[in-house]
């Protein structure tokens, strides 16, 4: 199954304009539903592709060498589509999957708050129980899409323990702020959310109280790093090529810029670890469908090495287009800003290198210390 290469070809050209309005055009949005690739990895039953996590990952790959926020779509929808799936009640799948694989219904991940990024732990969003229905109140912030999104699964508290619970945006008391101009992602429709005492129906709790952040939250943030380390691969790759493409073409006091040892050496560092982040990602793939214990580990290995090497190249590429890769309208120079959001969310690089470390250390005796803390989603 070759999931997105058509749709991807033929909005390739448009991404560039995209960043500069800041937003994907609902005609966009409606082509990705469309096609059947908002929540690909989905059961048939539910609406979706039946995709494995290899062509799950292929797509956020194509997509990816397109534009950030066309993979953060496909990103966000299946971040809450996996949670519900793998926890949700038989009523809730029934109730909200289908739309959200259809399109009828977009979604956003609303987890991180000003005091509660990498440690999502500390987040303080009320979620009270009364009866048959429940309340809620906090501020999320860098929801991905949040701005035009149908439906928010939002992480906040219960009497001390960690909920996840899904709230509509046209419930009293939601407003949403849209945020503009920052570094990357801009075609990402970003919003800053807050839920003013929003009373939903209980049935809307997704997972039993104590369970909203080791158990949902995780399950969508692990989905995410799926996608974004693929997503990750396509930028490098795209990148790569725009260089190559540029340094076989261009000269420089009539010896084509391909022939410095310089720029020779550059592209062939930038292929090694594109390849390397494809195979790590891949690997990451086989683990998930056979449902192995690593594969959450692995699944981090992959998105770290991904995201530092989606940086590299993109930078390398600016460094060999020269003032090309400056432009307004220039691919690598747009994946440069994105790359650097890619090494933050959905675990930092820094947070990453300590879940490694630890899997690391772990069957020698070793148990870090203090309490490690989730990784960040912000702008997934």
């Amino acid at each position: 199954m070759i999931l997105g290469a058509e749709l991807a070809d033929r909005l390739r050209g448009d991404a560039a304009a995209w960043d500069a309005r800041g937003e994907l055009p609902a005609e966009v949005v409606r082509a990705v539903a469309g096609a059947g690739l908002l929540a690909a990895d989905l059961p048939a039953r539910y609406g979706g592709l039946g995709a494995t996590p290899a062509e799950l990952g292929e797509l956020c790959a194509r997509l990816g060498a397109v534009c950030s926020s066309l993979r953060g779509l496909v990103t966000v929808q299946g971040m809450v589509s996996a949670a519900l799936l793998r926890w949700g009640t038989a009523a809730q799948r029934e109730r909200w999957l289908p739309a959200l694989a259809g399109g009828e219904l977009l979604a956003a991940f609303a987890a991180t708050e000003t005091e509660a990024g990498s440690d999502l732990t500390a987040v303080t969003t009320s979620v009270e129980v009364h009866g048959d229905h429940v309340t809620v109140t906090g501020e999320k912030r860098w929801l991905t899409f949040g701005e035009i999104a149908d439906v928010y699964l939002v992480l906040g508290r219960t009497g001390g323990r960690p909920a996840a619970v899904l709230v509509e945006a046209d419930r009293p008391g939601v407003t949403r702020r849209p945020v503009r101009g920052q570094l990357g992602m801009r075609a990402g429709q970003l919003a800053h959310v807050r839920f003013d005492h929003v009373r939903v129906e209980r049935e809307n709790l997704v997972a039993p109280a104590g369970f909203g952040l080791s158990h949902v939250a995780a399950h969508a943030l692990d989905h995410g790093r799926f996608t974004v380390a693929w997503g990750c691969v396509g930028m490098a790759e795209a990148c790569l090529h725009e260089a190559a493409e540029h340094a076989a073409g261009r000269s420089q006091g009539g010896v084509a810029l391909a022939e410095h040892q310089l720029v020779r050496s550059l592209l062939a560092r930038a292929a090694v670890d594109a390849r390397a982040a494809r195979e790590l990602c891949l690997r990451a793939a086989r683990l998930r469908e056979a449902g192995d214990a690593d594969a959450i580990t692995e699944t981090v290995v992959a998105k770290y090495a991904a995201a530092r090497t989606a940086s590299a190249v993109a930078a390398d590429a600016v460094q060999v287009l020269g003032a090309s890769g400056c432009a307004p309208d220039s691919t690598v120079g747009r994946f440069y800003r994105d790359s650097k959001i890619m090494e933050i969310i959905e675990g930092s690089t820094q947070v990453s290198e300590l879940h490694i470390a630890d899997h690391l250390l772990r069957p020698y005796g070793h148990h870090t210390g203090r309490r490690r803390p989730e990784p960040r989603e912000e702008a997934a």
